[in-house]
């Protein structure tokens, strides 16, 4: 109570004067409009990095001019700069503004509660993004419609926004309270500025904005905005030709000032990047980031706890076809690998008040598979996955500009009493003190799944106390679960039943010291141990450290020791346990400058076990070259071998069996982009990720009650555990932003993949395999448009 109580966070806070204006200026990035000549300038910036000390040159400072009426904010920004010849300008698209270009940022708080953000940026490229913030995280997923240009001329750069009032969430009230900070990247003199001075020491940049003034009794217009798209796509492979047509609407509409629905109708997410497939050997489902636009976009509130994983919605059947679900000579098509989505719809906003509001709803079509009896030829239908709605409820009440505390409730129902249903409730909170030098964080969770014949409970809970401030830090924590924890209907939960203490300390520095801009060094220590059973599983120690040289030449890497390891995971059987020796290993990697041309990426690792033969190195390496300001060539290539590894190759319910084995793989993938504008952009994307599993040793063994293997005979002729996987996929899209909101890409995509045991053949022989497979070719054109109705009104009366 004392520590969450004492002192409170003093800063200084610079004000801004927004000034309403009847005549908004034409947004080309020239600020010769009339407005602009009449507006006050805003100033004096600070130093933020690499470090708060020193001063910014007289001939780069920079002056920023805030407008409102009642469609849009605007902001007028005036980049001096006595070398304009020596900025950076690589062109890129929306959002990829982390090039090697400055940038400007504005970063607007409407509720000014030190925690929510939106930011926009501009590159001196012309490169646009915006991105939803709190303290923790910078969310680029998220989208909305604005307009900002650039222009150059011998005394600097120069930058102009029109944010219009759709792109923005805030009260209704008739005088708005809101907070902003700006920002402004010198690449070629590594640093950054603020308008509203930053302590690196201590806090968040959320926490560090100054005040907006003068914006009252705004009437924005209706948000209610359109989305439709059409698709087209043809695909080819050696056994079929396919042509389909699609179209489909996204919608946006302003339900107050504060709250938005979003909803997508007929969807289509044909054009998602493909998932990086691996070889899995392991005991845990292999899970893929989020590629679809609907459920990366302003999710920011649904990922409170880490319950919600949205690729659970169309995804995977819940019900597969066994041996036994069969007759005598009957046979099952394959059931397919992802479930069609009807329709979703979220609606999300924060009230006046500071509390967050946010109800998620989505519902997957029935899906049935075909099965046949070979014998008569007869036909039945089998539901693998039924009619289905997923729900996520939120609420998070945020206070003190740097505290909060969430409730979150996610649900699934389907249809009919075969099926499982999942519930799953939780109480999230980040408290901090006034001071922002201590935090503690957790939550507390419950799971409940609905069998056809039983119903399942659990529980979860995490809890976190760490120093925030200075150089020094330090922090513990406590993790646990019970045996029947259980999120996995619409979140991701790999593991349950266990009980786990973590305790670190670091230093860091927040000044250029010597060589270095900035460095950090971390130690740390776990404990691991079951919940039920109370056994401990392992203990870790370890360090990991980055340096950042002043010519931002970078490396750092870690290194951990794991005590013997107790692993009741890999034998995949209730109760049983496989027994890992001590092991060290650890990681370095350094990064070159990418300012350079040429720059490039290096990273090696290695973990050896004590007392065992088996191994693991590892060496990732990734050039990259810059042609011109338009193209840039990035190569990654990652070599992993792992000898007389042992693990998992099957079990009969009581025996397990583990198997020796050589892992291989081998992954190489090219990024290419050229840009012909920030709107116009051909790219390419490839990837090729080869792996084998070896047990041609033939050494087998029979796991002991007390984790420890004896050797044995195995028969694999019924199910030969050698593995040869590998995977090709190549993405070329032409990109056209052709409008504000509305974009058409043309993509051609080419899949090619091969699994079989021939674990002994190397990377050429299993290349030339795969080329003999059948090759999927897909060419598709969407288009998206973007329609405000307030635009249609105009048209209308025009």
């Amino acid at each position: 109570m004392l520590l969450f109580s004492l002192c409170s966070f003093a800063q200084e806070r610079k004000e801004i004067i927004a000034k309403r204006i009847s005549n908004p200026p034409k947004i080309d990035g020239i600020l010769d409009d009339t407005v602009w000549q009449t507006l006050p300038a805003h100033g004096e910036f600070k130093m933020w990095r690499p470090g708060n000390e020193g001063e910014i040159p007289k001939d780069l400072q920079t002056e920023v001019k805030m407008a409102y009426d009642n469609k849009a904010v605007y902001f007028g920004v005036y980049l001096h700069d006595n070398q304009p010849d020596e900025i950076l300008r690589q062109f890129s698209q929306r959002d990829d503004i982390f090039v090697q270009a400055d940038f400007f940022s504005i970063a607007i708080n409407t509720y000014n509660d030190g925690v929510n953000e939106t930011r926009f940026f501009i590159t001196s490229a012309g490169t646009i993004g915006d991105a939803r913030a709190d303290q923790f995280n910078q969310d680029f997923s998220y989208n909305v419609v604005f307009d900002a240009k650039v222009s150059f001329d011998d005394k600097g750069w120069y930058a102009e926004f029109k944010i219009p009032y759709n792109a923005l969430r805030f009260p209704e009230v008739d005088i708005q309270d809101w907070s902003i900070n700006f920002f402004r990247r010198s690449l070629s003199r590594n640093q950054t500025y603020t308008w509203n001075f930053i302590d690196n020491s201590k806090g968040q940049r959320t926490q560090y904005n100054g005040l907006v003034k003068g914006v009252h009794n705004i009437d924005p217009p209706t948000r209610l905005t359109f989305f439709p798209f059409i698709q087209g796509l043809v695909s080819h492979n050696d056994k079929k030709n396919k042509a389909d047509f699609s179209a489909g609407m996204d919608v946006k509409y302003g339900l107050s000032d504060g709250f938005t629905l979003d909803a997508t109708l007929i969807p289509d997410f044909g054009q998602a990047a493909f998932d990086e497939v691996r070889l899995n050997l392991g005991p845990f489902e292999q899970t893929f980031r989020e590629n679809r636009q609907f459920f990366t976009e302003g999710t920011e509130l649904f990922n409170k706890g880490n319950v919600f994983f949205s690729r659970r919605i169309g995804g995977r059947p819940s019900k597969s076809i066994s041996d036994d679900d069969l007759a005598t000579h009957e046979v099952a098509e394959d059931a397919p690998s992802k479930i069609n989505l009807l329709n979703a719809l979220k609606v999300s906003g924060r009230t006046s008040g500071k509390l967050g509001i946010g109800f998620l709803n989505a519902i997957t079509e029935k899906t049935e598979i075909q099965i046949t009896d070979t014998i008569t030829g007869a036909h039945r239908k089998e539901t693998v996955e039924p009619l289905t709605n997923y729900n996520v409820f939120v609420l998070d009440q945020q206070f003190n500009n740097n505290s909060s505390v969430s409730l979150i409730n996610t649900n699934v129902t389907r249809e009919g009493s075969d099926f499982r249903n999942g519930n799953v409730t939780g109480l999230v909170w980040n408290l901090t003190n006034k001071s922002n030098s201590y935090r503690l964080t957790g939550r507390s969770m419950v799971s409940q799944v609905n069998l056809p014949k039983d119903n399942i409970g659990g529980f979860a809970s995490e809890l976190d106390f760490d120093r925030i401030k200075g150089k020094f830090r330090y922090g513990f924590g406590h993790d646990l679960s019970n045996t029947t924890y259980d999120i996995n209907d619409l979140g991701v939960s790999f593991r349950n039943n266990f009980n786990n203490f973590r305790i670190n300390a670091s230093y860091q520095i927040f000044e250029p010291k010597g060589w270095f801009n900035n460095y950090r060094v971390n130690i740390f220590t776990r404990h691991r141990r079951l919940y039920s059973p109370s056994i401990q599983t392992q203990n870790s120690l370890g360090a990991d450290w980055f340096f950042m040289a002043r010519n931002r030449f970078a490396f750092g890497g870690n290194t951990v020791y794991n005590s013997k390891n107790k692993n009741y995971f890999e034998p995949r059987v209730k109760g049983r346990f496989v027994t890992f020796n001590p092991s060290l290993g650890g990681r370095m990697f350094i990064s070159s400058d990418y300012r350079k041309k040429f720059a490039y990426d290096v990273s090696v690792g290695t973990r050896q076990w004590f007392d065992d033969p088996q191994k693991i190195y590892r060496i990732e390496v990734s050039p990259r070259y810059r042609f011109s300001d338009k193209l840039l060539l990035i190569w990654r290539s990652e070599y992993f071998y792992r000898p007389d590894n042992f693990g998992y190759v099957d079990d009969n319910g009581t025996d397990v069996f583990l198997g020796k084995r050589d892992v291989v793989s081998l992954e190489n993938s090219l990024n290419a982009s050229y840009n012909f504008d920030p709107y116009k952009s051909i790219n390419l994307r490839f990837r090729n990720f080869w792996s084998t599993a070896d047990y041609t040793d033939n050494v087998f063994y029979l796991l002991n009650e007390d984790g420890s293997k004896s050797q044995t005979d195995y028969d694999i002729s019924d199910d030969d555990p050698n593995r040869n996987f590998n995977i090709w996929n190549i993405d070329l899209s032409f990109n056209w932003r052709f409008a504000p909101g509305s974009e058409a890409t043309l993509l051609y995509r080419n899949q090619i993949f091969n699994e079989d045991k021939l674990s002994t053949l190397d990377y050429g022989q299993s290349l030339d395999n795969l080329f003999t497979q059948q090759i999927q070719h897909t060419l598709s054109l969407r288009i998206v448009y973007f329609l405000d109705v307030n635009n249609l009104k105009r048209s209308s009366k025009g």
